[in-house]
């Protein structure tokens, strides 16, 4: 699934008209991008969220045939839901799956995802009980971290501008905590939907610090190769020097 509801309001004025999933890099949109990227890794079949200039995204699906992928909308335009309220409308999309990959559509990477889903399944396999998402992170400064312990699971979030932090499982010792950058990449397990307590309008990041008061999340760490938030005029002009 890719995320592409957002209304991109860091990508002004392009977004005053446009949903950021069109943005262009060197003749391509961010959307096409990453479908290609998926494409390489042999995902196929995608699940899209509109919301902003919706009928945009959806006749440049139409129009490109999805560049060669099966992709379906999954339709946001009564009301953005966010990142979490987002994949539990697609919910539906998802019935037969074990497992499935989410990205946020402003983000243009080289994170070797065959390496990420192995990685994924040994975490599956380790005897930890049911795991429920591997994130990936990396190591880069960021405003926001994610939390984990020694362990490599999940505990907590902080904002490291304001001071804020929410903790799923409190750490006794502060010196273990291993603060990461989420790279806005995940694989979620359909026990996600089963754990998962909260509905409407909600952030993957509080769903997961919901989920792991209880449940495993992992971390996987690419922070050796390239990952670029292209949600900002400047960055998508460093996207074209690097995506050709």
């Amino acid at each position: 699934m890719i995320l592409a509801a957002g209304l991109g309001t860091r990508l002004k004025p392009f977004t005053d008209k446009h949903p950021k999933a069109l943005a262009m890099v060197n003749g391509k949109c961010l959307l096409q991008r990453n479908i290609e990227y998926l494409q390489a890794f042999g995902i196929k079949e995608v699940i899209v969220n509109v919301h902003h200039f919706a009928d945009q995204l959806i006749q440049v699906i139409e129009d490109n045939n999805g560049w060669g992928s099966t992709v379906s909308i999954a339709d946001e335009s009564d009301e953005v839901l966010e990142t979490g309220g987002g994949l539990l409308r697609a919910a539906p999309y998802f019935k037969e799956e074990a497992k499935w990959l989410v990205m946020n559509a402003d983000i243009l990477t080289n994170l070797p995802l065959d390496k990420m889903i192995a990685a994924d399944e040994h975490f599956t396999v380790s005897g930890e009980g049911d795991i429920v998402a591997t994130l990936a992170v990396t190591n880069r400064t960021t405003s926001r971290n994610l939390i984990f312990n020694a362990a490599g699971t999940l505990c907590g979030w902080k904002n490291n501008s304001t001071g804020e932090e929410k903790w799923a499982n409190p750490l006794r010792d502060s010196n273990t905590a291993v603060p990461k950058a989420f790279s806005g990449i995940q694989i979620i397990h359909s026990s996600f939907f089963e754990v998962l307590e909260m509905n409407g309008k909600f952030s993957l990041i509080d769903a997961y610090l919901q989920i792991a008061q209880h449940y495993p999340i992992h971390y996987y760490d690419h922070s050796d190769g390239i990952l670029l938030d292209v949600g900002k005029p400047e960055s998508l002009e460093k996207a074209a020097t690097i995506f050709k």
